[in-house]
């Protein structure tokens, strides 16, 4: 299959210039088991840890890529894009290790913690209202006003590219996989993976996973037509976002299928790996693993990668909770 029929510029060959950019700042993250997820799909599942990734997710690597991409003259000017939390942290940390300044546009409900931690790591934040429409208002007075580059947290050539790293990674270390799961929101990560995969292992299956609650990548691919306009109901907030111009036609052309996972079914996935692997992922790492407990996929005596796309969960209700119970 020809990931790039649509006329994409983007290549296997870029994901691998995007490794060699990005290997002195991001982990290769290690490739981790289940017996009891094992035991459940009744197949060989490798998960692939980006909640272990710096910022505690895999858009580190798409971030660090295009902050590295930019030539001296633009890396002065900074760089400025509107995130509700995981991109936010991944490009303020990119920009801090390349000295470049970083703006970061978050909407006024985005969560304390992811606020802080994006600050942290040296992002200068402006708020502006929770709506599409105020995020790339916002994006573009600072850009006209300071001349940073915006950098899309998906719909970026140079981020696509970093974030198929992961699935290169994934594929050198695990031979033979006949199926590679991945979460799909604005689908830089799946196109990436796509990317990735279709070159190293041409016969390989990949889907994309998605909340039933912001199926818009699914109604994209049905109708061919991308699908902007919808109001997401989902917990895996990382998964939001509709399908970019660059995005949509790399998944078109090369994904083998989107599978749709409900809500209970993302919390009971989330809560299995937190109890059965001790690991910490988020909701939308979840819905990329619900496949493999609810059987809405073939998994019998298949290899399969999953791409555990992070780990950043606020856990203050929780404790919150424990608390009061003191």
């Amino acid at each position: 299959m020809n990931v790039n029929s649509s006329g994409s510029p983007l290549s296997a060959d870029h994901v691998q210039e995007a490794r060699a950019r990005i290997a002195p700042y991001a982990h290769r993250t290690p490739v981790l088991t289940c017996s009891a997820i094992d035991l459940k799909a009744e197949a060989s599942v490798f998960f692939k840890c980006e909640n272990f990734q710096k910022t505690g997710s895999f858009k580190f690597r798409g971030a660090c890529n295009a902050v590295a991409s930019l030539s001296e003259a633009k890396r002065v000017k900074g760089v400025v894009t509107h995130s509700s939390g995981n991109y936010a942290q991944a490009l303020a940390l990119a920009a801090r290790l390349h000295m470049t300044p970083a703006f970061v546009v978050m909407p006024e409900n985005a969560s304390d913690i992811k606020k802080q931690a994006t600050a942290g790591y040296g992002a200068s934040i402006t708020l502006c209202t929770p709506t599409h429409a105020g995020r790339h208002e916002a994006a573009e007075r600072i850009r006209e006003a300071t001349g940073a580059t915006f950098l899309s947290p998906y719909d970026d050539a140079r981020v696509i590219a970093g974030q198929g790293t992961a699935c290169m990674e994934l594929i050198e270390e695990i031979a033979g996989l006949d199926l590679i799961l991945a979460p799909v929101g604005g689908g830089g990560l799946l196109s990436g993976t796509l990317l990735a995969a279709k070159h190293m292992l041409p016969s390989v299956e990949v889907i994309g996973c998605e909340p039933a609650g912001a199926d818009d990548a699914a109604r994209s691919l049905q109708t061919g037509k991308r699908i902007v306009d919808f109001t997401p109901h989902t917990i895996a907030d990382g998964l939001r976002t509709p399908l970019g111009e660059l995005t949509f036609p790399i998944i078109r052309d090369g994904v083998d299928g989107i599978v749709l996972v409900s809500e209970a079914d993302i919390l009971h996935a989330m809560r299995f790996v937190w109890e059965r692997m001790k690991i910490l992922i988020e909701p939308s790492s979840a819905v990329a693993v619900a496949p493999l407990l609810n059987g809405t996929i073939k998994t019998s005596k298949r290899r399969i990668g999953v791409i555990l796309s992070g780990g950043n969960v606020d856990l203050t209700a929780f404790f919150t909770l424990l608390e009061g119970t003191l």
